[in-house]
C-alpha cells in the first residue's frame, strides 16, 4: 500500500526535518533530486530544519555548503551535534572552563561562542573533554583526552555513527574513534549527544511550534531510532546508509513509518511506502513455504518491500525469500535482496 488514501506523504507534516549526509548530500555532492525537493517545500512554505551529527562544521558552515548546493538554508535551520554538545557543556560548567577537544576546529569554535575554552593537553586540567569527528584525528588525540578522563573530565561525545558515507562506500565515523577510546577506558561515554538520542530532533520540533513533524533519514540506527525516541514519524530514503536487507532485520526501535527510494516519497504517492504492509497488497502474494517466503504477482516494488517487512518483522530471524515470478525476480534484484533457491 501506497501512503494514506493515495495523498502526498508532506501533506500530513508541518515540519520536515532532514538529516544531511545520505539524504541531502554525500560528502559535497547533492544527491540527485535532493535540491529540487527542498525548493519544492519552501515554495509551498513548508517548515524545513536539518539535523546533523556531523560535528566538524558549525551551523553557518553547513547552512552555507547547503546554500552552495542550490538549497537555501538559515544557521538557526541548522542544528549540529557540535553545537549541542558545547550548549550541554555549557550548562553544566562554569563560564572559562578548559574543555579538551578531540576534534575539528568547528567543535572548538562552538566552544568558544558559548563561554568555554578549549584545549589540546590533559596537563592543561581540563574540566570536560569533547570528542566529535575530525579527519585528523589521530593517536595522539585520544591519549590525551584517555588521560584526561582518567583524571575525572566528564566524557561527551558528539555522536557514535560507526560509520560515514562516501562515494567510496562507508568510512569509519566518529563512532569508532569513540570506540577506540571506550576500549582503551573500559566505560562509555558519560553523554552521547547525537542521534539516536532524540534532543536534536525535539529541539527542531519545539521550535516549529505546533503540527507533525517528519524525520527523513536515511540510517535506521541514528536518524530512525531518533525519530522514534523523539515521539516523530520517520521515512527512510534508500539513498544512503542503510539498505533493504538492514531494514528487514531492524530492530522494533529502529523501524520507520514509511519508506522510499529518496525524496520524490515525499510528493510522489506512489513513491513512499508505509511499513509494515499486508502480504497481498498491489498485486503481490506473499506465501510463507517451510520458513522460505515466496514472493509471486507483480505491481509496485515499494508494495513488496512492506509485505516483506511485515513479514520479516514477524519472525524471529529474517526469512529467505524465494521469488516465483520474474516481476518479483526484478522487485527482489532492485532491492539488493539474494533470492533464495
Amino acid at each position: 500500500m501506497s501512503t494514506d488514501a493515495g495523498e502526498r506523504l508532506v501533506d500530513g507534516y508541518t515540519l520536515v526535518v532532514f538529516d544531511l549526509d545520505g539524504v541531502i548530500y554525500l560528502i559535497d555532492r547533492p544527491i540527485p533530486g535532493a535540491v529540487d525537493a527542498v525548493a519544492r517545500l519552501h515554495a509551498e512554505e513548508r517548515a524545513v530544519a536539518y539535523a546533523t551529527n556531523n560535528a566538524s562544521r558549525r551551523s553557518s558552515e553547513v547552512a552555507d555548503l547547503l546554500t552552495g548546493m542550490g538549497v537555501p538554508a538559515r544557521p538557526e535551520e541548522v542544528l549540529t551535534s557540535a553545537a549541542a554538545a558545547a550548549e550541554l557543556l555549557r550548562d553544566r560548567l562554569p563560564a572559562g572552563a578548559r574543555v579538551l577537544v578531540v576534534g575539528a576546529e568547528a567543535l572548538r569554535a562552538e566552544l568558544r561562542a558559548v563561554g568555554l575554552t578549549p584545549v589540546a593537553r590533559a596537563d592543561e586540567e581540563p574540566a570536560a573533554v569533547v570528542q566529535g569527528y575530525g579527519p585528523q584525528v589521530g593517536w595522539a588525540d585520544l591519549a590525551e583526552a584517555s588521560v584526561a578522563v582518567r583524571a575525572g573530565a566528564i566524557w561527551i561525545a558528539t555522536n557514535t555513527d560507526r560509520t560515514l558515507p562516501s562515494g567510496r562506500g562507508p568510512l569509519p565515523g566518529n563512532g569508532a574513534l569513540v570506540a577506540a577510546l571506550r576500549t582503551a577506558l573500559d566505560r562509555d561515554p558519560d553523554v552521547v549527544v547525537g542521534k539516536p538520542e532524540p534532543a536534536l530532533f525535539q529541539t527542531a520540533a519545539r521550535r516549529s511550534g505546533t503540527g507533525r513533524t517528519l524525520v527523513v533519514g536515511d540510517r535506521l540506527d541514528t536518524d530512525i531510532e531518533g525519530a522514534r525516541r523523539a515521539g516523530l514519524d520517520s521515512l527512510l530514503v534508500l539513498t544512503g546508509v542503510s539498505g533493504v536487507p538492514d531494514l528487514l532485520a531492524a530492530e522494533p526501535t529502529r523501524r520507520p513509518t514509511y519508506v522510499a527510494r529518496d525524496l520524490a516519497g515525499l510528493f510522489d504517492p506512489a513513491a513512499a511506502v508505509r511499513v509494515p504492509g499486508p502480504a497481498d497488497a498491489g498485486g503481490w502474494t506473499l506465501t510463507d513455504r517451510d520458513g522460505t517466503l515466496e514472493l509471486a504477482g507483480a505491481g509496485r516494488p515499494l508494495d513488496a518491500l512492506a509485505a516483506l517487512c511485515a513479514a520479516a518483522w514477524s519472525a524471529s530471524a529474517v526469512p529467505p525469500v524465494r521469488p516465483v515470478s520474474p516481476d518479483a525476480a526484478d522487485a527482489l534484484t532492485s532491492f539488493g535482496l539474494p533470492a533464495a533457491r
